[in-house]
């Protein structure tokens, strides 16, 4: 089995629901071809380096999961046909998971700690708000030479 990972970006504007139902198409298809899901990050919305149909952010997410090559072609399908996919793209992480349980363990560790991460966040009163205040301030530009010293 080899590991794969799939990271896709979807319009900011979609639903938690529209996304939960795209996962849940992605799943379908990892579950029809016999693949094993690993785990799913939600990085969240953030700023697009470019703009993408008219998008400046995008909510990127990441799926990884065990299979031997098979299911990449049908996932990508979906992914493809989704209009509210803005980009998707297919790494192969691991040629040879020889040991599939232990890393199956890993993945529910590493799910459970992200999920410890979101819910940290969510109690501080985090909102995409704040964060996008620092995005749209940073022009990239550098200052002048007396500033930088």
């Amino acid at each position: 089995m080899r590991e794969y990972e799939t990271m896709f970006v979807v319009q900011p504007e979609i639903s938690d629901e529209g996304t939960a139902a795209i996962l849940a198409r992605l799943d379908g298809e990892l579950e029809k071809a016999g693949s094993i899901r690993l785990l799913c990050e939600d990085w969240g919305k953030r700023k697009l380096a470019y703009e993408i149909e008219k998008f400046h952010k995008g909510h990127y997410h990441i799926l990884r999961f065990l299979d031997s090559g098979q299911v990449i072609p049908p996932l990508e399908r979906t992914l493809r046909f989704e209009e509210s996919v803005l980009r998707f793209l297919t790494v192969l992480v691991d040629e040879e998971v020889v040991d599939i349980e232990a890393r199956k363990a890993r993945a529910a560790t590493e799910e459970e700690e992200q999920r410890k991460r979101a819910e940290s966040e969510r109690a501080r009163g985090d909102s995409d708000d704040e964060d996008d205040s620092d995005d749209s301030d940073d022009d990239g530009r550098i200052g002048r030479g007396e500033e930088e010293e």
